[in-house]
């Protein structure tokens, strides 16, 4: 019976932390999504406020389509592997303790899976039965939330939230190349609706309100082209 209840325990926390660790990926392709539609419209809002010239234009949202998305990827990988170096030095560190004061460990592990519910006995038992099959990998997830078989892939995030930038940004830029006076309102309604989207999908990964998160990311973002706008149209009239 002790075995069982350790076996789906282990099975149920793994399998947590597994689909935490393929949501950062997801995640950082929700924010580089949403970082590159207001980005990219602000910049090219702004331009097309101080000028109608299509090609101007164009260069702008290029340029800041290639230069937000190295960026966007260049910040994750350097974040992610932060973690990914936090996350196997603690592995490291306990594998230290684990060969090197199995005792205290032991009973570490035992006064933990009493704190899950398991009576002392019951709890000694099941971590002496741990620590002769698995005992790193086990301690990994019960201290750290850590699956030793996914720690986080920097590249993967890195990707993701740089595609996700590029695809986002794709949609103002090519909005905004529209004829004037309908490609401002077309370029705000693309956007809204598209941050709307990222918003809902952030929410829903977060598992937070998505009536607010919509709101906030749509209010956010037209006020950003909004302010953008207005500076490029005072710009270029002065200049």
């Amino acid at each position: 019976m002790t075995s069982d209840v350790i076996d789906l325990s282990q099975h149920e926390h793994g399998d947590v932390e597994g689909l935490s660790n393929k949501l950062n990926w997801l995640r950082a392709g929700v924010l580089g999504a949403n970082d590159g539609i207001v980005s990219v419209a602000g910049i090219v809002m702004g331009v097309a406020g101080a000028t109608s010239n299509n090609t101007e234009i164009l260069i702008a949202g290029i340029a800041a389509l290639v230069a937000g998305a190295l960026s966007m990827a260049a910040g994750e990988y350097v974040s992610v592997s932060t973690q990914r170096d936090a996350e196997l030095a603690l592995l490291e560190h306990e594998r230290h303790d684990l060969a090197n004061m199995p005792e205290e460990e032991l009973r570490h592990l035992a006064q933990m899976l009493e704190e899950k519910g398991l009576n002392a006995e019951t709890a000694m038992q099941a971590a002496i039965q741990i620590h002769e099959k698995d005992a790193l990998r086990v301690h990994a997830e019960f201290e750290f939330g850590i699956d030793i078989d996914d720690v986080t892939k920097p590249w993967g995030a890195a990707i993701a939230s740089m595609s996700a930038f590029a695809v986002g940004g794709l949609l103002p830029a090519l909005t905004i190349l529209l004829p004037e006076p309908e490609r401002f309102y077309i370029t705000a309604i693309t956007v809204a609706v598209a941050l709307a989207l990222t918003g809902y999908v952030s929410a829903k990964l977060s598992r937070a309100s998505t009536t607010r998160a919509i709101l906030r990311n749509v209010v956010g973002g037209v006020f950003a082209m909004g302010v953008t706008l207005l500076v490029g149209h005072l710009v270029g009239t002065a200049v």
